[in-house]
C-alpha cells in the first residue's frame, strides 16, 4: 500500500506492505467556501457580540492586524473585499488612513519579497507596517492579571480602531490560535511573547484546551486591555482553502470558531502506536524547523513509550530562528537542554529546542528533511528518510503499530 504524505509544495511517499496494522489520520473532510469572499461579508454583516462596522461611530484610523506567510490566511482573496466593506460601512474613512500590520511575534520580520507574496495589489493603498517584535516601537495597554506586560506595536495601537485577520489552528500550548492572538502575539513585544509563553509548563496548557488554559486565557485578557475591536477568523481545510469564516469579539469568535477547528482536526485513538510517521502538512506548515516543530506535538501524544518517530519537514527556507539556533547549539545532547532549560528562566527561542528535546528525550525520532545533515546534528536532531527508518523499525519489529498523520502540525489529540 502507498501513503501519499505532505512535504513542502509537494509529496513523499511511504509504501508499506499489506501486513503492516496502520491508522491513517487525517483531517475530515468538510466542503470548501464557495465564495470565500461573500462569507466575508455576510460574518461581516452579522458580527458575534458586537454591532456591524455601519452602526459603530466610524473611525478617524484604522488597523488591520494580519499575519506573515508562516500562517496560510488567503490575504489576497479576503483583503481586498475587507477594505472595500470598511470604506462602504465608513465612508469618511481615508484609504491612507488604514494601516496593514503584518505581524509574526518573534519570526523575523517580512521582508519586501514576502509582502509581495502574501498582500493583494489592492491593499498598497494603505499604509504596510512591519512588525518587529525585538526592534518596533510599542504602546503599553497595561499588565494582565497573570503578570504580562500588554505591549503592542505602536501603529497598531494608535488606530482608533482596531482588527485582526487571522486563521485558527491547534496550537500545542495556546489551545488554539486565532481571537486576539494575531495581535497580542503577532504585534507583540519580545518581552510581552516571553512572559505570555512562560506559562506553556501549565498542566493545562496544551493543544485544543482554551477552557482553562492560562496561555490562552492571558491572551483574551491581553486582546481586551489592548482594545482589539473586532477579529475576522478563518477556518482552513487541509488545503488550506476556508471552510468558515467568522467575524465579532475577539474572545467570542475564538470559542465559536475553535469549536468548528476541533470538528476538522481533533483526532482520537484506541492504544498508543511503536511507529508514528508525521507529515507538517506541507507549505507554510514546514516552511522552517521552527514551525515545523509542532509536528512533533501531535506526534508523540499518540506514541507509546519509547515509540519511534519520524517527521517529514521540508524547511526550505532554514531554521527559522536564531534565538533557537544559538541556544540548541551550546548542548551536548538533548537531556542537557532539557535539564538546563527546565532550571533556568523562561527564554523565547529556546523554548523551542526544549519542546524538541522534551520528545527526543522520550521517544526514538529522526526528521526526514531538506536541511544539511549537519545542520540537524547542530540542533540534536537526527537525520533520517521516511522509507529507510519505516522498513528498519518494520523489519526489528514486523507486528508494530504505526500511525500515519497527514497533518500534524494542525491536528491534536482530543484529551
Amino acid at each position: 500500500m502507498r501513503y501519499e504524505l505532505k512535504y513542502g509544495s509537494g509529496y513523499l511517499n511511504l509504501d508499506l506492505h499489506d501486513g503492516v496494522r496502520v491508522d491513517v489520520f487525517e483531517p475530515r473532510d468538510v466542503p470548501a467556501l464557495a465564495d470565500p469572499a461573500a462569507a466575508l461579508v455576510s460574518a461581516l454583516n452579522a458580527p458575534v457580540g458586537c454591532p456591524p462596522l455601519k452602526a459603530q461611530p466610524a473611525p478617524v484610523s484604522l488597523a488591520i492586524a494580519v499575519p506573515d506567510e508562516t500562517r496560510p490566511v488567503p490575504l489576497k482573496t479576503l483583503l481586498p473585499p475587507l477594505i472595500d466593506y470598511v470604506l462602504a460601512a465608513w465612508p469618511t474613512l481615508r484609504q491612507e488612513n488604514i494601516a496593514i500590520v503584518v505581524g509574526g511575534g518573534l519570526h523575523p520580520p517580512a521582508d519586501a519579497a514576502q509582502l509581495e507574496r502574501i498582500l493583494p495589489e489592492s491593499a498598497r493603498a494603505c499604509r504596510i507596517v512591519v512588525h518587529d517584535a525585538e526592534n518596533s516601537p510599542v504602546i503599553s495597554f497595561g499588565v494582565t492579571s497573570r503578570g504580562t506586560p500588554v505591549e503592542i506595536n505602536a501603529e497598531f495601537g494608535w488606530a482608533q480602531y482596531r482588527m485582526v485577520v487571522g486563521m485558527v489552528d491547534a496550537h500545542q500550548f495556546v489551545g488554539f490560535t486565532g481571537g486576539a492572538k494575531g495581535v497580542t502575539i503577532g504585534c507583540a513585544s519580545a518581552a510581552m511573547i516571553t512572559a505570555n509563553h512562560s506559562m506553556m509548563h501549565s498542566a493545562t496548557a496544551y493543544a485544543g484546551n482554551i477552557a482553562d488554559n492560562p496561555v490562552r486565557l492571558d491572551l483574551n485578557e491581553a486582546g481586551q486591555l489592548a482594545g482589539v475591536n473586532l477579529a475576522v477568523n478563518v477556518v482552513m481545510d487541509a488545503a488550506k482553502r476556508p471552510a468558515a469564516i467568522l467575524a465579532g469579539a475577539p474572545h467570542l469568535v475564538m470559542r465559536e470558531v475553535s469549536a468548528k477547528t476541533a470538528e476538522l482536526y481533533g483526532l482520537s485513538f484506541k492504544e498508543p502506536y511503536d511507529i508514528v510517521v508525521a507529515s507538517c502538512g506541507g507549505l507554510p506548515k514546514d516552511i522552517c524547523l521552527y514551525q515545523a516543530q509542532k509536528g512533533l506535538s501531535s506526534a508523540t501524544a499518540c506514541a507509546a513509550p519509547g515509540a519511534h518517530i519520524v517527521l517529514l519537514a521540508k524547511c526550505e527556507q532554514g531554521i527559522g530562528d536564531d534565538h533557537y539556533y544559538n541556544y540548541v547549539r551550546q548542548f551536548k545532547n538533548d537531556s542537557e537542554l532539557v535539564e538546563t532549560f527546565s532550571r533556568g528562566p523562561f527564554r523565547m527561542g529556546a523554548h523551542k529546542a526544549f519542546l524538541f528535546a522534551r520528545a527526543t528525550t522520550r521517544f526514538d525520532v529522526c526528521i526526514h528533511s531538506d536541511l544539511p545533515e549537519a545542520t540537524l546534528a547542530g540542533c540534536l536532531l537526527r537525520p533520517g528518510r521516511i522509507q529507510e527508518a519505516v522498513d528498519a523499525w518494520l523489519k526489528e519489529k514486523p507486528a508494530a503499530r504505526v500511525a500515519i498523520i497527514k497533518s500534524a502540525n494542525s491536528s491534536f489529540f482530543c484529551v
